[in-house]
């Protein structure tokens, strides 16, 4: 009898650890986000994409240029969190010309534009379009930017060296160090911190305006090496992206400032070109790297020492997709540039990593 009890009772706890939710199969993982295509209106190829930025998860612009057989054409995308669309509305749109970067200035969008050799600022509000023009037409434009209460441009004359500042009502000329011979590129966090990255007679130096005059930063670059884009964030925080030659070859190099030191790093990136670095959502840097696979984009994530990698999706027939530049778009990552598929000019192309 005592035997027949003990068969019962494990024949009862048996059954209800096999009932038990605790002894149920763990849930499967939350599959990671995958990058995936969205499409683009197609413009007149060849076309070369200069610059992607965004303000949240459904408004960003992208821009660039066409090559026209009459010359260069300008060329504006919005995405409005479901589509992209051709943006043919801003004054010279129509005309020949090539826009540079975007940036954010309150809910204004600011967008550089090379009107026909006539350098230009546009700006989109609520009500519309307008322009605000340079006060003096320069050989080359370098580059620009723009915070709330001020904006600069970059670029040369036939007297040399220029750097144009405006400060919401009008253009003054600002001066650099001595020795300073071309800036490269500047970017701001406010009205009062500017940074720019120029050629000097000592090779490559930082320098930063504190709404006074412009200063070397005194920032510790590695030798022989240059300066692709400096990333700014609103925590203080800002980080330089560029390539240092040794013995002939190139690698990159990533320097981190917390506000108090730099740190330098090197990761696993070869070569590549920081220009389009963000910050993504996950607090990473992200940025596009070549890939090696003709077919697929490739992107690298850095998170501290550690350097990752992770495709875009499969485009039939392409030989080379190309993303240029990387935005945060709220809780995703945008990128924009372009994918040649086999018999056909380069065309442009956007995928998404979450969202």
């Amino acid at each position: 009898m005592n035997g027949l009890r003990t068969v019962i009772v494990c024949l009862v706890i048996a059954c209800a650890t096999v009932g038990s939710p605790a002894a149920a199969a763990p849930p499967a993982a939350a599959a990671k986000p995958s990058w995936s295509a969205l499409p683009v209106p197609a413009a007149a190829p060849p076309v070369t994409v200069s610059d992607l930025a965004a303000r949240g998860p459904g408004e960003a612009w992208a821009s660039g240029y066409e090559h026209a057989t009459d010359g260069l054409r300008p060329m504006l995308y919005r995405w409005d969190g479901t589509a992209w669309n051709r943006e043919t509305s801003f004054p010279g749109a129509d005309e020949l010309g090539w826009l540079g970067k975007v940036q954010f200035v309150g809910e204004e969008v600011w967008i550089f534009h090379n009107r026909a050799g006539t350098g230009e600022i546009l700006r989109r509000s609520s009500t519309g379009w307008s322009a605000v023009p340079l006060p003096r037409t320069l050989w080359t434009y370098q580059d620009f930017t723009a915070v709330p209460g001020a904006a600069w441009v970059v670029g040369e004359d036939d007297t040399g060296l220029k750097v144009l500042h405006y400060d919401g009502s009008g253009w003054t000329t600002q001066s650099t160090p001595d020795g300073v011979l071309y800036l490269m590129g500047v970017t701001a966090r406010t009205a009062s911190d500017a940074w720019a990255w120029a050629d000097t007679n000592t090779g490559t130096t930082v320098l930063r305006r504190d709404g006074t005059v412009w200063r070397d930063a005194k920032v510790p670059l590695p030798p022989n090496s240059n300066v692709h884009t400096i990333l700014l964030e609103p925590s203080g925080r800002a980080t330089i992206g560029g390539s240092q030659y040794t013995d002939g070859v190139s690698r990159t190099y990533l320097m981190t400032f917390n506000g108090q030191a730099w740190r330098t790093t090197y990761p696993s990136l070869g070569d590549t070109h920081t220009e389009g670095m963000t910050r993504g959502p996950d607090g990473a840097l992200w940025l596009p790297v070549r890939s090696d696979r003709a077919f697929q984009s490739k992107y690298a994530r850095v998170d501290g020492p550690r350097t990752t990698f992770s495709y875009g999706p499969e485009r039939t027939n392409a030989i080379d997709v190309k993303p240029s530049a990387l935005t945060r778009a709220g809780s995703s990552l945008l990128s924009f540039g372009t994918v040649e598929i086999y018999g056909s000019k380069p065309n442009l192309m956007s995928e998404r990593l979450g969202g």
